[in-house]
């Protein structure tokens, strides 16, 4: 060090919430599994219940119901009733969840780019740590 550096020099955080910022709450929502899967498959057009039940691998009835209300309660999700016997119903984005979507692109990228990076790491860290039980 330098006899003129006095101060430390660390980068800018990415977020700084002192206090509760909303972040973790908006986080809760759009980072589980089946919001993030349901806004993929709602980002190509209006689907119907069934249609997302068939397209979001996994997802039981009942989850599926109460993430596609999640959304709609955050404003994310529109729910259209048509009054048919039996009633048909249909979700698609609102504008806030259409900006959603590109955030959503820019990781998939992310993840797809960096993808090997990673399971190398894994598997290299689980070579060196065997019984730790993580996966």
């Amino acid at each position: 060090m330098s006899a003129t550096h006095t101060a430390v020099t660390t980068p800018e955080p990415v977020v700084s919430c002192a206090e509760d910022c909303g972040i973790r709450d908006v986080l809760d929502r759009i980072g589980d599994k089946w919001s993030v899967l349901v806004v993929v498959e709602l980002a190509h057009g209006r689907r119907r219940f069934r249609e997302l039940l068939r397209a979001v691998d996994g997802i039981s009835q009942r989850m599926l119901t109460l993430t596609v209300r999640r959304l709609e309660r955050d404003g994310l999700v529109s729910r259209t009733v048509y009054p048919t016997v039996p009633p048909q119903v249909e979700y698609e984005l609102t504008a806030t969840g259409h900006s959603l979507t590109h955030l959503l692109k820019a990781l998939a990228d992310w993840s797809a780019e960096h993808r090997e990076t990673i399971a190398g790491s894994r598997r290299r860290w689980d070579a060196e740590n065997p019984g730790a039980g993580i996966h």
